[in-house]
């Protein structure tokens, strides 16, 4: 069912591209014919046009909106997008950092006196 709407709402909204492309903005399709006794007036072939426009541009509309009722769901569960996001975060696994280790608290007197320096090893020479 999803797919025929689908494709009512392709020709509808080819049909309605159509109708605006007709449309002329100096005064509808019939301004360009000259004889004023053609079956359709001016006024009438405008209002046929944009009533036309309307139509197809309500039909556009409601056809989308009814595509909504005929969407497929996952498995009848609640498909909503607020439920989704929450099994997400439910779902995610979180590392959690390993601890940073503790420094070494050295006293005032010991920090204060300088290291010796161990002796460098001795490279051989050539």
């Amino acid at each position: 069912m999803l797919t025929f709407i689908i494709i009512l709402i392709m020709v509808a909204a080819i049909l309605l591209v159509g109708v605006v492309l007709i449309q002329n903005p100096k005064g509808g399709i019939v301004a360009n014919f000259v004889a004023p006794s053609q079956i359709m007036g001016v006024k009438r072939s405008t209002d046929v046009i944009e009533k036309a426009t309307w139509g197809f541009a309500l039909v556009l509309i409601v056809l989308s909106l009814a595509s909504n009722f005929f969407r497929p769901t996952s498995g009848g569960t609640d498909n909503s997008t607020d439920s989704r996001i929450k099994d997400a975060i439910e779902n995610t696994t979180v590392a959690t950092p390993a601890p940073a280790p503790a420094a070494s608290q050295q006293p005032a007197e010991q920090a204060a006196q300088p290291t010796e320096a161990t002796p460098a090893a001795e490279t051989p020479t050539k």
